[in-house]
């Protein structure tokens, strides 16, 4: 016989959301083991003791991490969700018969105590060090990379920069932008001759085949055992700007663990002489292939043809002859060596040495360094490491395409911090839970 399902609804119900979460769901993994009291802790100078009670600040955390953990960006997509999804529920607390706290709580948190307060980078640090607490984070092998992220801006929006004055009596985004620059009076090498009036901050950029949007790096440092984020940095959109971001990530990571890490893996655009010698002098090997400032015609004498004579500090030709020091070249940081056209004129090489009248050598200032990273690209190491290196190219696929963020959301560059950090700390928790779901379950939740 068949059956027909009934559509009435009972008055009353004996209903608890915690049954109906699976032991396995990535949330109450969350839940089981991490605590996020330390909020309150952390926020509590930035609320008054008299007055209503405010919305709890973990609550609001919980919700916006939610956010970033199942990829929806928008906030007020991610409350009304919030008032259908029994583990969402269940993870903030909130029961059937509690408000749901409105979408514009969150913007006026965010640009007022979560800013002040620096929470977010807090958050970060904190499910960092859980991480090396429990032996997830192994902290010797590490790989860096940025990711080009794209503004909530479009090209249309840029104007030329003397333009801007004029522009700020109508645009308050512009006005709040040239008051702060005023306020920091910033040293910028490399200014942008048009600005966006929509998001200032942002870069102008392209890379190989791309047409150039306006956008931000995102800049990972990772462990390469556990592919757990320890570092996190938004930059401006250029190329000069992941090395930096990278030693600074590099000497936070050696503060928090109280060592620098025996290896860095990265990409070519962090092979420049400054960059490898910098690793050098912390004793960190660099797995990194060499930047080559020009393409070097394979038909002619490389240096390495050439020997070095420190007494004299000039270079020997293979021929014999000297190549003298002229100076350095501030524009690319390398040393000159030059021989002359009497020397060059008769020498029986001089067609594989040189299409000029006389040979000169640019000696990258760092050029030991670069030659001892050239020696290590070819031992095996080099090949497993540059293998461990895809971790955070895939870590920034999962960031694009399951957290939603190939295109961020909000604008200027303390709000895209802000982003990139809840992005980061949610994927070191998808990590974080699962690690701890094969250890034995404890009576409690762990404080972060």
């Amino acid at each position: 016989m068949m059956g027909q399902h009934s559509r009435s609804e009972s008055l009353f119900y004996y209903f608890r959301i915690g049954d109906h979460v699976p032991e396995n769901h990535l949330l109450r993994l969350i839940g089981q083991h991490i605590s996020f009291d330390f909020v309150r802790e952390r926020l509590a100078d930035f609320y008054s003791d008299t007055g209503r009670p405010s919305i709890d600040p973990e609550l609001l955390l919980r919700i916006l991490l939610i956010g970033y953990l199942y990829g929806v960006t928008s906030e007020r997509k991610l409350v009304e969700e919030l008032g259908m999804h029994l583990a969402w529920r269940w993870f903030t607390g909130l029961s059937f018969d509690q408000e749901i706290p409105h979408h514009s709580t969150f913007s006026k948190n965010r640009h007022g105590r979560f800013q002040e307060s620096d929470v977010f980078q807090q958050l970060f640090e904190e499910v960092v060090r859980r991480c090396i607490e429990v032996g997830l984070v192994e902290g010797s092998h590490l790989s860096v990379d940025g990711s080009f992220i794209q503004a909530n801006a479009s090209r249309s929006s840029r104007i030329p920069r003397e333009q801007l004055q004029e522009v700020a009596h109508v645009k308050r985004t512009v006005r709040e932008y040239l008051a702060e620059l005023e306020q920091e009076n910033p040293v910028e090498a490399h200014q942008q001759d048009q600005i966006s009036t929509t998001d200032p901050d942002s870069t102008y950029f392209t890379k190989g085949d791309r047409p150039a949007e306006l956008g931000y790096f995102d800049n990972y440092l990772v462990d390469n055992q556990s592919c757990i984020i320890l570092g996190v940095h938004a930059t401006a959109a250029r190329m000069s700007q992941e090395t930096a971001a990278a030693q600074e990530m590099i000497m936070q990571s050696a503060v928090r663990r109280g060592r620098f890490p025996l290896s860095v893996a990265a990409d070519t655009a962090y092979g420049s002489g400054e960059m490898l010698a910098w690793l050098e002098e912390r004793g960190i090997a660099s797995y990194i292939p060499v930047r080559e400032h020009a393409a070097r015609k394979d038909t002619l004498y490389g240096i390495e043809k050439f020997t070095y004579d420190a007494e004299t500090n000039s270079y020997r030709c293979p021929e014999g002859k000297q190549l003298k020091y002229v100076g350095v070249k501030k524009a690319n940081r390398s040393h000159i060596y030059r021989a002359t056209p009497i020397k060059c004129g008769d020498c029986v090489q001089k067609a594989a040495c040189t299409t000029g009248r006389y040979r000169q050598l640019v000696v990258n200032v760092n050029e030991s360094a670069r030659q001892r990273a050239r020696e290590r690209a070819k031992l095996p190491a080099f090949i497993a490491a540059r293998n461990q290196r895809r971790k955070v190219e895939a870590l920034f696929a999962e960031l694009k395409n399951q957290i939603g963020l190939r295109r961020l959301r909000m604008r200027r560059m303390k709000f895209i911090r802000e982003q990139f950090l809840l992005a980061a700390t949610a994927q070191n928790l998808k990590r974080l839970a699962r690690f701890l779901k094969r250890m034995p379950l404890r009576s409690a939740a762990v404080p972060v």
